[in-house]
């Protein structure tokens, strides 16, 4: 994440890889899953995702969740991932909203492994008032170390390397907390540290702050909860 917002993007150009996830499971609202983008979309097209060009469906939401005047423009990863099936893979340039590319993966045997291989955590939602974007520490350096690791977390997941896709999905959740400390809090540091020896990455869902803790594991983990991704 976090690529797809421009005062991120204009240090260095990257990808965010997006997961479209079957509503099977009601999330919390305010805990990165987005929800607010979902709730928009079903006010826009009531029920299911109509047939059409992808992009300009996407943009289209885009544009319904940040309508002229938006002081907070919310990042476009939110409208694709939930309009393109599979797992996508959005290449940023520097300080764009939009990704001058768009890759995806629907083949069966590999959504199946990585819904085999992410567990979800049930953190508290994010607080009333919180912020995320106070006290950032955002520069070249953090910017790339979060490039590379969604480069690398895409090759890992194109070759099927559960050991890869944690420990880039883990070094991705350490290059945002890098620039974005309030990501995280003791609660949050806390749970991570009681599943650490049992998976083999994790992060925080969305802006943090709360919402899931989401592990890569060879294995299930005890009341956890597993994703559909759309086909």
């Amino acid at each position: 994440g976090w690529l797809d917002q421009p005062f991120v993007s204009k240090y260095h150009p990257g990808p965010v890889i997006t997961i479209s996830i079957e509503p099977e499971i009601e999330f919390n609202d305010r805990s990165g899953m987005s929800s607010s983008t979902r709730a928009k979309a079903i006010d826009l097209w009531q029920s299911d995702i109509p047939e059409g060009d992808k992009e300009k469906l996407a943009r289209t939401l885009f544009c319904v969740e940040n309508p002229p005047g938006t002081s907070y423009v919310s990042g476009s990863q939110d409208s694709i991932g939930i309009v393109y099936p599979g797992v996508n893979r959005l290449d940023y340039p520097s300080g764009n909203y939009w990704p001058e590319k768009i890759s995806s993966v629907t083949d069966e045997a590999t959504l199946a492994w990585i819904e085999k291989h992410l567990w979800f955590i049930n953190l508290s939602p994010r607080e009333q008032g919180y912020n995320v974007l106070s006290d950032t520490i955002i520069n070249e350096e953090g910017a790339k170390r979060l490039a590379d690791a969604a480069a690398g977390a895409w090759q890992a997941i194109a070759d099927q390397d559960l050991t890869a896709f944690g420990n880039w999905f883990k070094k991705s959740f350490e290059a945002q907390i890098a620039m974005f400390p309030h990501m995280v809090n003791p609660y949050i540091l806390e749970q991570i540290s009681q599943y650490q020896s049992e998976s083999l990455g994790w992060k925080i869902s969305g802006a943090g702050g709360g919402g899931y803790l989401v592990l890569v594991a060879d294995h299930p983990i005890k009341n956890a909860i597993q994703i559909s991704i759309r086909r």
